[in-house]
């Protein structure tokens, strides 16, 4: 969608830009959970709305919703939750799934697939 205002389209460019910067960690786990970190731009960190920042006046982030995380350009597969914020280093976000998400995920496709099947016949 183009826009006729050269500021607005200049700070749509500026957010895309810092958007292909962010950088995502390989992923680690524990017995439990695989995690991952992701390191937002400080530019990037700068344009995120006030309402998702802790009302502590820290400059931290409160934990954000998928939806909310998703909308300042994160993009991962299906299952991360934001589990913590680390004060010194605000713009690093820490997330973390159930270690055996990609199986449950997989067998529930296989079962729904199942009963799809069950129905035609």
């Amino acid at each position: 969608m183009a826009t006729k205002d050269p500021k607005a389209a200049e700070a749509v460019r500026k957010l895309e830009e810092y958007i292909e910067k962010i950088h995502y960690s390989e992923r680690y786990s524990d017995d439990e959970y695989e995690y991952r970190h992701v390191i937002l731009p400080k530019p990037l960190f700068k344009m995120i709305p006030k309402n998702f920042f802790s009302s502590d006046d820290s400059g931290t982030l409160r934990l954000l919703s998928e939806e909310e995380w998703r909308g300042i350009g994160i993009t991962q597969s299906l299952g991360w939750e934001h589990y913590e914020v680390h004060a010194p280093e605000p713009h690093v976000l820490l997330f973390r799934r159930p270690k055996n998400f990609d199986q449950v995920m997989a067998s529930r496709a296989a079962a729904s697939a199942g009963k799809a099947q069950a129905k035609r016949k």
